[in-house]
């Protein structure tokens, strides 16, 4: 079985593990998206240089609050849209990342998120109105 197969289909965490350590970001990208994949490694994940391996661990239900707050704070908005998304992701990850946010459609995924707080979704509300007043 080739490595990008095994990486998409192993429940073997160590497997999973020695996988995402190679230099084929296409591997590593199947081994973010294995619902196996251990939260140690995911972690490791959340720092890779492809946006797509960090796509994959934003979405992957195993990956940790701490990397998800860590994915929050991504220089690539896209990433940041992602973990807006993500059912996993914390109130309190959710309001930082609508004081920090600049982009509309990641706020907006703040927003339609089950676990963004009323104050923060009121708090984006009102800034969609400040923002149409302006212009």
């Amino acid at each position: 079985m080739d490595n990008c197969k095994l990486a998409k289909t192993t429940t073997d965490p160590k497997v999973l593990d020695e996988l995402s350590r190679n230099k084929i970001w296409q591997i590593r990208w199947n081994v973010a998206g294995n619902p196996n994949t251990s939260p140690e490694t995911l972690n490791y994940l959340s720092k890779d240089e492809d946006y797509g391996v960090r796509q994959g661990v934003a979405l992957n239900p195993n990956t940790t609050l701490e990397t998800i707050d860590y994915l929050s704070k991504d220089k690539c908005y896209g990433l940041r849209y992602w973990v807006a998304q993500n059912p996993n992701t914390a109130p309190e990850t959710l309001k930082q990342m609508s004081i920090d946010e600049d982009h509309l459609y990641v706020k907006l995924a703040i927003k339609a998120n089950p676990n963004c707080s009323k104050e923060t979704w009121k708090y984006l509300s009102a800034l969609e109105i400040i923002e149409t007043l302006q212009s």
